[in-house]
Parts: structure tokens; sequence; C-alpha cells
């Protein structure tokens, strides 16, 4: 019932975005379907649905295939916005919410009956939780570094037009390569998987997280030098997503993990929460550095928050 409530909320929300050219009534259509965030929920879900030898495997495939649809989302988006415009968009958007509301009702099983054993935990003592806390503070820097991601993405697509000469509507022709070659790795059991099993097996998820975060790295300093070509916008895209993917599939598994059974909606709500609100402060400071200092700041500011050795996701990461 909570996902199908959430769903509809986030259809209203559609169709209020869609509405005529106003930002105030884009906010408002914005702010609905962000309401009717389901995340938690989902991901709880699929715990109760999973046994905890495959929760991990799970949460991957949950997260790649949002990745998945992020990541495909760049590619058509400039199409269809040249095709059927912004309101076209809301509306598409509005459309799979309610074809989804139908899937849930249909064809998703029910959570199975009387796992949550014991006394509910108060959800001060959720959010306040040692682990869960550290993983969300990991989550809030993830998704800052979404600074790189709603900055490179305010950055890149500036870039292509000054020194590629593209216009917004072929931008997919440099993403659709970089989105295609990422994907091929991650969604490839031969590739992706076997990382996330081992470190399952052998209790090295730090091993596999921190590879991640240096990766990430690797392909911000890189994009610091490379930002005027479009071969190496590519390239470096390639790079981020499969660091970025890691990274948003195996952070659910571990607060499902660590959080009391009875609580796990919960606690995977704090979670959702701070990864909301980390793409929301990356998409401001990201736009003001963009504004005021120039796209290669932002670059070398979120290496400089995001990955020194004293910085918070290093030490989360660490711990």
């Amino acid at each position: 019932p909570v996902i199908v409530f959430g769903l509809v909320l986030f259809a209203i929300g559609s169709v209020v975005a869609a509405l005529p050219d106003d930002i105030w009534t884009a906010l408002l259509g914005r702010s609905l379907q962000g309401a009717g965030a389901i995340s938690a929920a989902v991901t709880a879900l699929l715990a109760d649905l999973t046994r905890e030898e495959h929760r991990s495997r799970a949460m991957a495939l949950i997260g790649a295939s949002i990745g998945l649809m992020f990541a495909l989302s760049l590619v058509a988006a400039p199409v269809l916005y040249v095709s059927i415009g912004m309101s076209g968009i809301f509306l598409a958007t509005g459309a799979l919410a309610v074809l989804a509301i139908g899937v849930v009702i249909w064809v998703v099983p029910a959570a199975p009956a009387g796992q949550a054993t014991g006394a509910r935990p108060s959800f001060a003592s959720v959010v306040l939780e040692p682990e869960l806390l550290r993983l969300n503070l990991g989550i809030f820097i993830l998704h800052m570094v979404l600074m790189v991601l709603m900055a490179m993405f305010v950055v890149v697509p500036t870039a292509l037009v000054e020194s590629g000469g593209m216009a917004p509507g072929a931008h997919w022709k440099v993403y659709l390569p970089a989105v295609l070659l990422s994907f091929a790795v991650l969604l490839s059991f031969a590739v992706m998987m076997p990382p996330i099993i081992w470190a399952e097996k052998h209790g090295r998820n730090k091993t596999v997280l921190l590879g991640a975060v240096a990766l990430m790295l690797v392909s911000q300093l890189a994009f610091i030098a490379g930002i005027r070509h479009v071969a190496s916008i590519t390239a470096l895209l390639f790079v981020f997503f499969v660091a970025f993917n890691i990274l948003e599939a195996q952070l659910p598994a571990l607060v499902s993990r660590f959080a009391p059974v009875a609580a796990r909606g919960a606690a995977l709500g704090v979670y959702n929460t701070t990864q909301a609100l980390g793409l929301a402060a990356g998409g401001v400071f990201g736009g003001i550095l963009v504004k005021y200092t120039g796209s290669e700041s932002v670059l070398f500011l979120v290496r400089r928050w995001c990955f020194s050795g004293s910085s918070p996701l290093f030490r989360c990461v660490s711990r």
C-alpha cells in the first residue's frame, strides 16, 4: 500500500509539472514527485523477500537497474526533449508510474508475515545508530559527488556546445557510447557479480567500496585535465558510471544488513532521505560554482572535499 500511494502521488506530481511553463508550477510538481518517493519501501520489501546470503546480490541488481535507467535517460532525454518537449517528458513519467501501480498490485508478491520479532526500535535510535549513521553519511557524500554528476551535467553539456559545437539534441551521441560501455561492464554477471559475491563471501565489502571510490577519483582528476575534448568526456563518463553504480548498489545492501528487521523500512527511509539531500546539495553548490568560478573549479573542489584523505567519504568508507 505504501508503494502504491507513493506512485499515485508521483503521477499527480508529474501531471502538475507538465502544466504551462512556470518555474513555481514546476517546483510544485517536482516536490509532489519527490514526496511520492518509494525507494525505502521497495528496498525494505526486497529485503523481506530475500534470504541473507542472497540479499546483496538482489540489492546490487536493484541498484544496477536504477543506474541503467538513469543512464539510458541521459541518452533518451535529448531526443525526447526535441520530439515531445519537457511537458511530454513529465507526462510520460506519470504514465509509467500508473503502469507501475499495476505491476505492484498484480505481479509483486506480498511480504511474508511474522519476520519482525521483539520490540520495535525507536526512530531516534535508528537515525543515531553508528553503523547506519556512517552509511547514511557515506551516501550523502556520494551524492554530493553528484555535485560531480549534477554539476558535471551542468558542465558537460556546456562543454559539448562550446568546444564540440554539438547542439543539445545531439548530445546523446556522446552519452550513448559511455552508457553502453559502462553497463556492458556493470550488468554483465561475468564482471559485476563476481566482485560482489567475493566481497560477501570473504567479508571484503570495504575493499570493493574503496576501489570504487578510487576509480571515481581517477575520473575526476582526469576530467580536470580533459574536459575540453569530446572523446575524453565520453571515456571519463564511462569510468564515472562504473564507479558510481558499484557504490550505488553496495550501500543499500549494507544498510539492510545493519538495520533491525522491525525498523528496516525506517532505516532505508533515512538512507534514501540523506541520498536525496546529497543530490540537492550537490546540484545547488555545483550550479553556484559553475556560475561564479567556472567549470574546472567544480571538479577541483569535489576532488578536494570528497576524495582527500581527511574527507568524510574516505573516513566513512575506511571505517
